[in-house]
């Protein structure tokens, strides 16, 4: 069976940037198993993917707007400080779960002042190109339970409260 809509996949992959660095990978003997077609990884590897056999190995690059998107420096926003929790020390560099209109996003912090945090909204590799090595494990036709849960209601705790927690 080749890689198409609806089959379950599992492959064993590396990330790396167009630096040289390596940014994830799976985890040894535990592929990446997920379901063809049901946007449960970026359009672009998806799109790689479709038609390869358990088996076999590719090196596919995906660009930026196949990805995580090109950055956008209007995601670079002021955010009022008592967003934040009293008494938390903020500081450059961290990285937050925020809650937005357009559900969790990844908030980074980039300068802190007394009255307003500016943070960057845009996905951390936003802008990169990303250079995967896979492997694909296993190509089968997907279960009814596993097609199933895609249409489940998400699990409960995925919202921070419509603010900004350090534990997220």
């Amino acid at each position: 069976m080749t890689v198409q809509d609806k089959a379950y996949v599992e492959l064993e992959y590396s990330l790396t940037l167009d630096s040289g660095e390596v940014v994830d990978r799976s985890a040894e003997g535990k592929p990446l198993g997920f379901i063809f077609g049901a946007n449960q990884i970026i359009p672009g590897l998806e799109q790689k993917l479709q038609g390869m056999e358990a088996g076999e190995s590719a090196k596919l690059v995906v660009e930026p707007g196949d990805g995580y998107g090109e950055r956008n420096e209007d995601l670079v926003q002021d955010v009022p400080r008592n967003y934040f929790p009293e008494g938390m020390d903020v500081q450059p560099g961290m990285i937050f779960q925020a809650t937005t209109p357009s559900g969790p996003a990844p908030m980074k912090v980039l300068e802190v002042a007394e009255e307003s945090i500016k943070a960057d909204f845009n996905h951390p590799m936003a802008g990169e190109r990303l250079t995967f090595d896979v492997k694909v494990v296993e190509v089968r036709e997907a279960t009814k339970d596993e097609l199933d849960a895609l249409n489940a209601p998400p699990m409960p705790g995925g919202d921070c409260g419509g603010g900004c927690s350090g534990s997220c």
